[in-house]
């Protein structure tokens, strides 16, 4: 006897891609990255699968604005190396919220994904924004 159904398998050109508008205003780093980081993997969606990139856009609006908890505002450090002698900088997390307040939730979501062929690319669907102006107003629509 043969079964009446089958379980279809997800192919690339199946795959549709959602646009999502976060409002970082007031939330907390350490709650936003992993939310972030499934909407990016797709993990949301029934037709998830691990070994394909099912995920959707994410724009992240008043990145600035964003909370860390306890003494984090001044004690966390962020590093980088150049592959130099010499080439080690750091950057404190007030310092780098005033330059690059992008930069803490996209360092956040990063360590967040998967260490896989498919990071960078995820990476590339995440758009940030210190403010609450961006492009992809005709993106999303009123429900």
């Amino acid at each position: 006897m043969k079964p009446t159904q089958t379980t279809k398998s997800v192919k690339g050109k199946d795959i549709k891609r959602d646009w999502h508008l976060i409002d970082a205003k007031g939330k907390v780093l350490g709650r936003l990255a992993p939310e972030i980081a499934s909407l990016l993997q797709g993990k949301h969606k029934r037709n998830y699968v691990s070994y394909l990139d099912c995920g959707d856009y994410v724009v992240a609006v008043n990145a600035a604005a964003v909370r860390l908890t306890g003494r984090k505002e001044s004690s966390k450090i962020y590093t980088r190396y150049s592959g130099y002698p010499g080439g080690l900088k750091t950057v404190a997390a007030s310092a780098l919220r005033t330059q690059n307040p992008g930069k803490m939730i996209e360092n956040a979501v990063s360590g967040m994904l998967p260490k896989n062929k498919y990071r960078s690319d995820r990476l590339r669907r995440l758009y940030l924004y210190k403010d609450e102006n961006h492009e992809f107003k005709n993106k999303f629509t009123k429900k």
